[in-house]
């Protein structure tokens, strides 16, 4: 049996031992099981409507519609097998419990400064959340895990392809309680 790309929740987040929990934000959580209810019950029944209909004009080899149906299927199939396997796996963590708000951990948006004194900011969320366009970074990245147990004035390496470079955590901030 072929191993596919989603089955591989199993080993962990990437780089890092397996049995690694996945760590996620209550938002990140909640849409995650949003995207499952709406790929099972909205989506999906559409599609499985529309390759009933195609399976019964005739000739399934060159009949578009049951051909698109077919493969979509096979793609939701694949992404709520995905989905499942990692609500099963998540451990939600709350940022705006978090009472050490001092400290860099999973959850915070910290400010830093680079080497060039250009400040960016972050916040530290789940691998299934990071997007790096809007600032969310996964906790496994190398940025995150140079700034993680850091606090506001501590110094961290950063390994870039460019080499080694040094940022300054400049402020730590949670969500309100």
């Amino acid at each position: 049996m072929a191993m596919h790309d989603d089955d591989d929740d199993d080993e962990g987040p990437p780089g890092l031992p397996a049995g690694t929990p996945f760590y996620m934000t209550p938002a990140g959580q909640a849409a995650l099981a949003e995207e499952l209810r709406r790929l099972w019950y909205d989506e999906r029944p559409k599609v499985v409507e529309v390759v009933s209909w195609a399976a019964g004009l005739g000739d399934r080899s060159e009949n578009a519609d049951y051909q698109y149906g077919k493969r979509r299927l096979r793609e939701i199939d694949r992404r709520v097998r995905f989905i499942r396997k990692r609500l099963e796996r998540v451990q939600v963590v709350d940022p705006a419990a978090q009472t050490k708000r001092g400290t860099v951990f999973f959850g915070a948006t910290v400010t830093y400064a680079r080497e060039d004194d250009r400040e960016v900011t972050v916040t530290i969320v789940g691998v299934d959340e990071a997007d790096s366009a809007a600032g969310r970074i996964s906790w496994v990245s190398p940025i995150a895990r140079a700034l993680l147990g850091r606090q506001v004035g501590d110094e961290a390496k950063l390994r870039t392809p460019q080499g080694t470079e040094s940022i300054e955590v400049v402020a730590i901030r949670y969500p309100d309680p």
